[in-house]
């Protein structure tokens, strides 16, 4: 397989939200087409073929219904990608919807929390949520009054809040990890994942005060999140791991149960708690916290009994997560050890594709849509001219 291999051509009949899912669909293989386009390995009549599919029925913009990874925000995120003239008014009708999106969804998280409520993941998390709208706002403008407002609220889920009498984390779900009720999860979870937790508004918070865009009490939040990780850290020697959620019980008696790392992925791994705390600790030029995620990360790809864990290729959860986190990472790291790692990792990746075959579809965050785009990262050792790992929050 070559770096620039093609994915087939869009089909006639997808299921309904198939062409505006950033995750499984059209939006994402036109990013991958869209990344070959800008850097030279691809045409740009393929990137249209692509972004006609994402747009061929209506884009939903209903709250409830759309974020990063689908809907408005979804399709408004690959357009902004692709730097393409051609698409300046479809950005700007989308750009109106998503605006009063994040006004609505502002509104309703503010109101929860005026009412000592606790949070659903689908509220905050990257996803679904309004770190995901926060990310594209900061891809798409660089800037701005919503996107201040974005980042006011994400101050503001990092204080504690009192729920049936306890103090808890402002962040902490009353669901299970799936988004909804668990008998699994009695008194909800606390989740630290890139993906769906807290690590996900750190990155963001982290990333926009990198790039000059603060609010009140920014710096603040980043030490209050990266100071609750600290509690959670948990391994000795050389393997320093997170748990990636949290039980009400073992809040309460501040211990870990899960007994070792789970696997080294984006998603919910150390791959993406220490990228994400690389980056807080750039923000607040933090060397010894910087230093500490580094040599996490280190230690994560250099133990195969934790690589052996990885069962899948994939950006969320296999190989190429794994490997776009630590491109990046090595990128600002403070040594060399991690970029000694990246042509291992890379050899493992393409051997398990070997042995194992692609993953079963061709979308983005499960499918060989991601598979190729780190491929792409590892080839030519540049940042990525979409800056796609932007929408998984690694591009700092």
């Amino acid at each position: 397989m070559t770096q620039t291999e093609h994915t087939p051509p869009p089909p006639r009949d997808p299921e309904p939200g198939w062409g505006q899912s950033l995750s499984t669909g059209a939006a994402g293989i036109t990013l991958l087409h869209i990344e070959y386009a800008r850097t030279g390995t691809d045409e740009w009549e393929t990137v249209q073929e692509w972004a006609a599919a994402m747009t061929r029925t209506p884009v939903t913009a209903h709250p409830d219904a759309c974020g990063l990874y689908r809907g408005a925000p979804a399709v408004a995120f690959i357009l902004h990608a692709a730097q393409q003239p051609a698409y300046a008014t479809a950005l700007s009708t989308l750009d109106s919807h998503i605006a009063t999106v994040t006004r609505h969804r502002l509104e309703a998280a503010h109101k929860r929390i005026d009412h000592g409520q606790l949070p659903p993941l689908r509220e905050f998390d990257l996803i679904t949520g309004l770190t995901g709208i926060g990310v594209y706002l900061l891809h798409r403008h660089g800037g701005g009054d919503l996107l201040r407002d974005v980042l006011s609220y994400l101050v503001r889920l990092t204080e504690p809040l009192k729920a049936n009498g306890e103090v808890l984390p402002g962040w902490w779900s009353s669901d299970g990890p799936e988004g909804r009720p668990s008998r699994r999860w009695p008194g909800g979870h606390g989740n630290l994942g890139l993906a769906h937790g807290i690590a996900g508004p750190l990155a963001l918070l982290s990333t926009a005060m990198r790039r000059g865009v603060t609010v009140t009490g920014q710096a603040d939040a980043i030490d209050r999140i990266c100071t609750w990780l600290d509690q959670w850290r948990s391994g000795t020697g050389s393997q320093v791991w997170w748990p990636g959620l949290i039980s009400l019980s073992e809040w309460r008696t501040r211990t870990v149960r899960q007994p070792g790392p789970q696997r080294p992925a984006w998603c919910y791994g150390t791959p993406g708690l220490a990228r994400a705390q690389q980056v807080a600790a750039l923000a607040l030029a933090d060397r010894r916290r910087q230093r500490h995620a580094e040599k996490a990360l280190a230690e994560c790809i250099a133990d195969d009994s934790q690589l052996s864990q990885l069962s899948d290729a994939s950006l969320c959860h296999g190989w190429a997560g794994l490997l776009q986190a630590t491109w990046r990472a090595a990128t600002e790291a403070d040594s060399d050890e991690l970029s000694t790692h990246l042509p291992h990792l890379h050899a493992r990746m393409e051997q398990y594709l070997h042995r194992h075959g692609p993953p079963a579809h061709d979308g983005l965050l499960e499918g060989m849509t991601g598979v190729r785009l780190a491929r792409h990262t590892m080839t030519t050792n540049t940042p990525p001219a979409s800056r796609w790992d932007a929408c998984l929050l690694l591009d700092g």
